[in-house]
C-alpha cells in the first residue's frame, strides 16, 4: 500500500511488480481544488477532498513506464466507510471501470488519457452513506495485479441532486439554508422581536470533521457500529441523532449543557455566545466534555451548523409564547394570586420564545404528502424513544393535527397551539377560571432568503386563529379549541407600552380598561410588573398598583398607568431583558375575573460598527466598534468579542482595561485580514458587569483579490 497527501499522492516503489507489462501507478491527484469548487465544499475542503453524493468527481492517475490501454488493462475502485464496512451495509462497494454506469451504484467512467495520464470520474449513488470513505485503486493486467491506497474522502448530503432526498429546488434556498455561514436568530418578546445575528461557521477549519465525530460519538454508534453507519444515507436518522447528540442530558458525551438559572460563573453565559465555532471546538478539545452553557437558540443554532455542515438545507426558527405541555393535555394551566403574583403548580411552561431548527428533507417513511420542512428540537426538554431528542416532525403534520405520524409531533402541536387558562387563587384556597385565554403560537419566525428581514411561517404551523380549518384540526387532535376571540360584551383589558423601554430609564406601561357594557361597573385593579427569564420564571418585583375601587363608565375607556423605575429593576433585570406585567381586574358585583399578561422587552444600547478601509481579500481591514454607556453607574470589566466566518481567525477578544462612565463610550479597534470574498456578517457581542448580552453586526462586502 503506498501512502500521500490528503490530495495527491506518490507510489513510490513498494507496489510495483518487476514486469514490465504491468500496470504501475506513480502518481494521483484527487483534484481537491476543482472538485470542491464543482460540488461547493471548496471552503470546508482545505486539504481534503471533500464531495457531494450523486454527483461525478474526477481524479488523475499518472502511470509509470506506459499508460492505460483499453482490453488490456483492468482498474477496480473500492470505497469503504466506517470501522466495519460491508457490502451489504451499503458501506463498503468494490466497482470497476466501466462505458455504462448505473446511477444507482458507485461508478468509474474514464473521462480523458493523455500519454501516461488518465482521467477518471467516479460517483456515488444520490442514497450514499455520507461519511469519511478510503478510497483504493485495484489495477490487474492479466495475471498480475496491484493495490493503491489513493487517501480519504469525504461524502455529503446533496441538495442539488434531484434523487437526494434532501433535494431543494431553489437555489436562492439551498445558498441560505446550505451554504450561508451566516444568519439571525429572532429573540425578544412577541410584541417586540429583537435580531441577534449567529456564525454558523459550517466551513470553518475542523468543523467538518469535527461533526463528523459527533456522529462516532453517539450512544447508537457505540452500541452498534454497522448499523449505525449504514442507516447514515437516512436524513431522518441522521437529524434524529443529531438533535440527541447537541445536548448532553442522556450522559452521550453530548455538545452542550443547559442552564436557565443564570448563574453561568463555571462557564460562558448562553447569552454571551454569537456562533457556533468556538463552542464545537472546545467540544472536541476537552475531549468531548459538555460545553457550558446553552438555551434554546445556542441549542438550534449548533444543530443548525451540524446539520448545514453534512448537507441537510436547515434552518433556525423562533416560535414566541411558546408552550411546554408535560402532560399533553394541550392546555397550559397558570395560576395568580389576588394580587397578581404567580404560583407554581404545575410542570408546564409558556416561554417568551423558543427556538428549534427545521430541516428539509423526503419522509420516505411516512405516507405521501409529508416531506419538506421537519421541526427538529435539540433543546432538552421531554425524552422520545427514552432519549432527550424531539423530531423530525412534518411541520405539515402539526398544521393538520396527524399526531400519531413520527417522530414527536403531539409535543410540537403543543408548542403552538395549546391554550393557556389563567386561574386566580384566593385567600381562602378557592380558584376563579379568568374569563381571557391568552394565545400560544405566534409570529413563527426565521430569517429570509437572501436578506437580513424576518419571514413570518406561522402559516405553515397552523391555520388561522379561529377559522373552520383550525377547529377541523382541533377536532382531530381530540381537543376542544376554547374560543380565543374577545366576546363584544363584558369588560376588556389590555397592556399598553407608551414607547420603548431602554434599559436605564424609568418608562410607563399602562392597563387600558372597556367596559362593553351599558351599566356602570366597580372594579379592583391590580397591576404587577417583575423581571422574568425567557423561560416564564420571574424574579422579584419592580411595580406595583392596587386600586380597590376603580369605577367604570358603561362604554367607555379608563386607561391606568404603572411607573417602573430603574432602580427597581436594574439590579434584578436578566440578561434576558424582559419584564413580566400582569393585570387583575376583579369585578365586585359578580367575583368574576379578568387577567392580562405582557412582556415588556426592555432595549439594551446599539454597537456600532465602523469598517475602515477598502474591504479586499487578504488585505488587512481595520473595524470600529463602540457602544454608549446607558446605565446611570459605571461598566467594570467590559469585553468585546467579535467573529465572523471567513473575516476572523475564530473569535477575537478585546478587553477594555478602565471602566465605561455613564453616557461615555466604549471602544476598540480591531484589524482583520478577510481570507473569503463576497457578502460577510462581523459579529460582535458586549460584556460587562451590569450590561450583557449586547449583540450587533455588520455586513461587509469583501471584494475578491485581484489576479
Amino acid at each position: 500500500m503506498a501512502e500521500g497527501s490528503p490530495c495527491t499522492g506518490h507510489a513510490g516503489d513498494s507496489c510495483a511488480s518487476s514486469a514490465s507489462t504491468e500496470l504501475v501507478l506513480e502518481t494521483w491527484d484527487l483534484q481537491c481544488e476543482r472538485n470542491g469548487q464543482e460540488h461547493r465544499t471548496a471552503e470546508m475542503g482545505g486539504q481534503q477532498l471533500v464531495v457531494r453524493r450523486g454527483q461525478p468527481f474526477t481524479i488523475t492517475l499518472h502511470f509509470s513506464g506506459r499508460g492505460y490501454e483499453e482490453g488490456v488493462d483492468k482498474l477496480a475502485f473500492n470505497v469503504e466507510t466506517g470501522p466495519c464496512p460491508i457490502e451489504t451495509s451499503g458501506t463498503r462497494s468494490h466497482f470497476a471501470v466501466t462505458d455504462f454506469p448505473e446511477e444507482s451504484n458507485w461508478n468509474a467512467v474514464i473521462q480523458q488519457q493523455d500519454g501516461d495520464s488518465l482521467s477518471v470520474s467516479l460517483c456515488s449513488p444520490p442514497s450514499a452513506r455520507i461519511g469519511r470513505y478510503h478510497l483504493t485503486l485495484e489495477t490487474s493486467t492479466s495475471y498480475q495485479g496491484s493495490s493503491y491506497h489513493l487517501g480519504d474522502f469525504i461524502l455529503l448530503f446533496n441538495a442539488w441532486h434531484p434523487e437526494d432526498t434532501v433535494f431543494l429546488r431553489d437555489e436562492d434556498e439551498r445558498s441560505e439554508y446550505v451554504l450561508a455561514q451566516q444568519g439571525l436568530i429572532y429573540q425578544g418578546a412577541c410584541e417586540y422581536i429583537t435580531t441577534t445575528p449567529w456564525n454558523f461557521g459550517q466551513f470553518e477549519d475542523d468543523i467538518l470533521s469535527i461533526c463528523l465525530k459527533l456522529l462516532d460519538t453517539n450512544p447508537k454508534f457505540l452500541r452498534d457500529q454497522n448499523r449505525d453507519c449504514s442507516r447514515r444515507n437516512d436524513p431522518v436518522y441522521i437529524g434524529r441523532v443529531v438533535s440527541a447528540m447537541v445536548n448532553c442530558n442522556d450522559e452521550d458525551r453530548g455538545v452542550l449543557a443547559g442552564r436557565w438559572d443564570n448563574c453561568y460563573e463555571d462557564g460562558t453565559s448562553p447569552m454571551a455566545w454569537i456562533g457556533s465555532v468556538d463552542i464545537l471546538k472546545r467540544w472536541q478539545k476537552f475531549g468531548c466534555q459538555p460545553v457550558k452553557y446553552g438555551q434554546c437558540w445556542v441549542f438550534a443554532a449548533v444543530a443548525c451548523t451540524v446539520l448545514r455542515c453534512l448537507g441537510i438545507p436547515s434552518r433556525v426558527v423562533t416560535n414566541y409564547n411558546s408552550a411546554h405541555d408535560t402532560n399533553g393535555n394541550l392546555v397550559i394551566d397558570r395560576y395568580l394570586s389576588e394580587t397578581g403574583e404567580e404560583e407554581r403548580r404545575s410542570r408546564d411552561m409558556i416561554w417568551n420564545f423558543h427556538c428549534w431548527v427545521e430541516s428539509w428533507m423526503a419522509r420516505p417513511d411516512l405516507a405521501p404528502g409529508y416531506d419538506g420542512w421537519q421541526a427538529l428540537d435539540p433543546t432538552p426538554q421531554e425524552k422520545s424513544e427514552g432519549v432527550f431528542c424531539c423530531g423530525p416532525a412534518p411541520v405539515r403534520a402539526i398544521r393538520e393535527g396527524d399526531l400519531q405520524l413520527r417522530y414527536d409531533v403531539p409535543f410540537v402541536f403543543a408548542e403552538v397551539n395549546a391554550d393557556v387558562v389563567y386561574w386566580v387563587v384566593r385567600q381562602d384556597g378557592s380558584q376563579k377560571k379568568s374569563t381571557h385565554s391568552s394565545v400560544v403560537g405566534k409570529n413563527i419566525s426565521t430569517k429570509s432568503v437572501g436578506r437580513d428581514s424576518r419571514e413570518d411561517i406561522t402559516h405553515t404551523y397552523k391555520y388561522p386563529e379561529g377559522s373552520e380549518k383550525e377547529r377541523e384540526v382541533f377536532a382531530k387532535a381530540e381537543h376542544e379549541k376554547s374560543s380565543l376571540r374577545e366576546e363584544d360584551e363584558g369588560l376588556h383589558l389590555r397592556i399598553k407600552l407608551s414607547e420603548g423601554a431602554n434599559n436605564g430609564c424609568d418608562f410607563d406601561v399602562f392597563a387600558v380598561i372597556t367596559n362593553n357594557t351599558d351599566t356602570e361597573r366597580v372594579c379592583r385593579l391590580m397591576l404587577c410588573a417583575r423581571t422574568a427569564s425567557y423561560s416564564g420564571s420571574v424574579g422579584p418585583q419592580c411595580g406595583m398598583k392596587d386600586l380597590l375601587n376603580v369605577t367604570l363608565e358603561p362604554r367607555a375607556e379608563k386607561c391606568v398607568p404603572l411607573r417602573i423605575l430603574y432602580e427597581k429593576y436594574g439590579e434584578s433585570l436578566t440578561p434576558d431583558n424582559i419584564i413580566k406585567v400582569v393585570a387583575l381586574l376583579t369585578e365586585h358585583q359578580t367575583g368574576d375575573v379578568v387577567v392580562a399578561v405582557r412582556d415588556v422587552y426592555i432595549q439594551n444600547p446599539q454597537i456600532k460598527i465602523r469598517v475602515l478601509g477598502e474591504p479586499m481579500q487578504q488585505r488587512k481591514l481595520v473595524a470600529e466598534i463602540s457602544l454608549v454607556n446607558p446605565l446611570g453607574a459605571p461598566l467594570n470589566n467590559c469585553v468585546f468579542v467579535v467573529e465572523g466566518a471567513g473575516l476572523t481567525e475564530g473569535q477575537q477578544i478585546k478587553e477594555l482595561e478602565e471602566p465605561v462612565e455613564p453616557q461615555a463610550e466604549a471602544k476598540v479597534r480591531l484589524d482583520l485580514v478577510p481570507r473569503q470574498a463576497g457578502l460577510r456578517k462581523l459579529m460582535v457581542d458586549f460584556e460587562s458587569d451590569k450590561l450583557r448580552g449586547v449583540k450587533g453586526y455588520r455586513n461587509v462586502i469583501i471584494a475578491p483579490q485581484p489576479k
